[in-house]
């Protein structure tokens, strides 16, 4: 297979996705996993992705400033989002009182849900549901609805999140960078996140590790404020802010 021929592949897969690997291109395309890397490195030179440990993420402009449907994020990193919400679960003690950010990963972490006396807080629709008929008790913060992510957001949801006083909180984000910190594309989630993490004793945040490296518009939180859970950090500049946890 020639040169261009690989680079239209990659490019065009990463398109699709926003995030390729390294080891499903060498599978895919029938060649080393020396070559991909030869190629995502070339590739990270001319501009045209970023880089980043086990394979390569999308620079465009819409990604950073726009956000997919939840059907669509779900089909995402699925093994690694997973992990990430298995381990997650484990973080919660009987008589703690959480918030669980909507997102696609969150939303996994109530699969994995054991602790009944717990008092759960949520500005997922389909977190509560799912966690209404797991039996938890779930407050609902109620707000403008955004489609494209099934959350409540606004100043009413800012001002209930306000009234409460969590032990532990559980965020998603876009992206993860050591000077722009946790993003999202989304001002009126930022701020969500923001006013949760503020009253959260614990805060967490779950990425995989296509997350690191990425800007997206909006910061709700620095580095050094939330432990970061995820598949595989990028490299160890993140543990230098705050603590790392890769789960197998």
């Amino acid at each position: 297979m020639l040169q261009k021929e690989r680079h239209d592949k990659i490019l065009a897969k990463l398109k699709r996705t926003h995030a390729v690997k390294v080891t499903s291109l060498a599978k895919e395309m029938g060649i080393s996993e020396s070559t991909i890397r030869r190629d995502i490195n070339e590739l990270d030179q001319m501009g045209r992705l970023k880089r980043v440990f086990g394979g390569a993420v999308s620079i465009s402009s819409d990604m950073a400033s726009r956000e997919t449907d939840v059907a669509s994020r779900a089909q995402i990193q699925v093994a690694e989002k997973d992990k990430i919400a298995r381990y997650a679960a484990t973080m919660i003690n009987e008589n703690d009182f959480v918030f669980i950010d909507a997102g696609t990963t969150t939303d996994r972490m109530i699969d994995y849900l054991d602790k009944k006396n717990v008092t759960y807080v949520t500005n997922g629709i389909v977190h509560a549901k799912k966690m209404i008929q797991r039996g938890f008790n779930v407050y609902m913060i109620g707000g403008l609805l955004r489609p494209s992510t099934e959350a409540a957001v606004g100043a009413a949801a800012i001002e209930a999140i306000r009234q409460y006083n969590f032990t532990k909180c559980f965020m998603g984000t876009n992206g993860i960078d050591p000077e722009r910190g946790f993003t999202t594309p989304d001002i009126g989630e930022a701020a969500i996140k923001t006013a949760a993490m503020k009253q959260s004793y614990i805060s967490f945040v779950l990425a995989d590790h296509t997350k690191f490296g990425l800007i997206s518009s909006i910061t709700f939180a620095q580095v050094d404020e939330a432990c970061i859970i995820t598949d595989k950090a990028e490299n160890e500049q993140y543990s230098q802010y705050t603590v790392v946890k890769e789960v197998e």
